[in-house]
């Protein structure tokens, strides 16, 4: 067996290093995704978004499925975080690099509708209902009496957590690249022989 070089050597070493540093984040950021499809749909089914306080007229709370606008964006972006931890199977059939685009692609989707629908969910606070419980000062993007709970500052969270998932994915993505390049195998030739 034929020795290494030195310079050779330090370069799969290095190489060796950055493929299981690469398969490290890629694990983390799989897992990371997978916590934020449980706190999406969390977020979604609860009804708790906005509610009363002290100074309400009357006790309640509303979430996304009551007297809103944003939650067809927030529904779609919730099944298409859900959809990303589908594509987690691709990793068996697809190029890993490929796989980390199309996820980071349905993540800066999800990302999207859930800033457009945190932003247009307080048009609907308007309604009769909301300024029943809220007050007569509630408005549109106006509270009144009521504030926000916490599956709202949730979902604000998790836009960012959304757009930091996909940039990880979209960089994880750009970084695959073969085991060990063709440039660092040493090749067996006898030096005897012309």
């Amino acid at each position: 067996m034929s020795k290494l070089l030195p310079a050779q050597e330090a370069a799969r070493i290095y190489h060796t290093n950055y493929v299981r540093n690469a398969r490290a984040m890629g694990v983390l950021w799989a897992l990371f995704t997978l916590c934020f499809s449980i706190l999406m749909v969390v977020t979604f089914v609860q009804p708790y978004w906005i509610g009363d306080s002290i100074d309400t007229p009357q006790a309640g709370y509303f979430g996304l499925f009551s007297y809103c606008i944003g939650n067809a964006l927030t529904g779609v972006s919730t099944f298409l975080i859900i959809g990303t931890i589908l594509c987690f199977s691709l990793f068996f059939f697809c190029n890993a690099a490929t796989v980390y685009k199309v996820c980071a692609w349905m993540q800066l989707a999800a990302a999207t509708g859930l800033m457009i629908g945190c932003l247009i969910y307080p048009d609907g606070w308007d309604s009769t209902e909301v300024r029943r419980m809220c007050g007569d000062k509630a408005d549109k993007y106006t509270l009144g009496a009521c504030t926000v709970r916490w599956a709202y500052i949730l979902c604000i969270i998790g836009i960012l957590d959304a757009l930091i998932l996909s940039f990880l994915a979209f960089v994880l993505g750009n970084r695959q690249d073969n085991l060990l390049p063709s440039d660092f195998k040493v090749e067996n030739n006898e030096e005897g022989h012309d």
